[in-house]
């Protein structure tokens, strides 16, 4: 069996969270936009899906310009956590949102939180890989998402059919939150090397977290 460290796995189960639990909106937000904003039209999908790509384009380069200025990875992963939290209270706000301004101003809330999470999770991860099996796990990574994925989105819509978009944003907005708790369980990271050693974690000539 092969072996994945802990940090690996705490990273891929935090995107496993929030992209499966996007996984479930993603086929049917067309249909949300024009059943539930008032006034839209084909017109307002075109302009929600362009808002939100080019604002997370665009805001990503400054945001990873801005953290390449500090050295190790705590500004990393407190902008990691922030686009989490900002992913998922965007969720939380599309369950009572109504008009089509509203709308367009959660789609950049989004596009910010997911713009300072493709500026730092794939830093992350990417660092803490086991030394020859990068490869198996940045695809142990997306397979995972894939499959999940593909599982969500056909639940999502049987979840907005049975119990209405509400409830489906709201599950959304919890995953989104709980991936961000999940990243509060990488020690490594959010400790100083001195604290880590004092509680048996890091070992001075160790790399690498203790395999469980």
């Amino acid at each position: 069996m092969i072996k994945i460290n802990k940090l690996v796995r705490l990273f891929i189960l935090s995107d496993l969270f929030l992209l499966i639990g996007w996984g479930f909106v993603e086929p049917i937000f067309a249909v949300f936009i024009l059943a539930q904003i008032k006034g839209a039209t084909l017109l307002t999908v075109g302009w929600a899906v362009a808002i939100y790509l080019i604002a997370k384009s665009i805001i990503q380069i400054p945001v990873a310009i801005f953290l390449d200025r500090f050295d190790g990875e705590s500004d990393d992963f407190y902008a990691l956590v922030l686009g989490l939290l900002l992913i998922g209270i965007s969720a939380f706000f599309l369950m009572g949102v109504s008009r089509v301004w509203e709308f367009y101003a959660i789609q950049i809330m989004r596009a910010f939180g997911m713009a300072c999470y493709a500026a730092t999770w794939p830093v992350l991860f990417s660092k803490h890989l086991d030394s020859r099996r990068q490869s198996f796990e940045w695809s142990l990574d997306n397979a995972a998402i894939g499959i999940g994925a593909g599982i969500a989105g056909l639940l999502g819509s049987v979840i907005a059919t049975s119990f209405g978009y509400h409830v489906l944003f709201g599950i959304v907005g919890i995953m989104s939150m709980v991936s961000a708790v999940v990243m509060l369980f990488v020690p490594k990271i959010i400790l100083p090397r001195k604290s880590l050693e004092e509680v048996g974690l890091f070992k001075h000539h160790d790399q690498a977290l203790p395999r469980v």
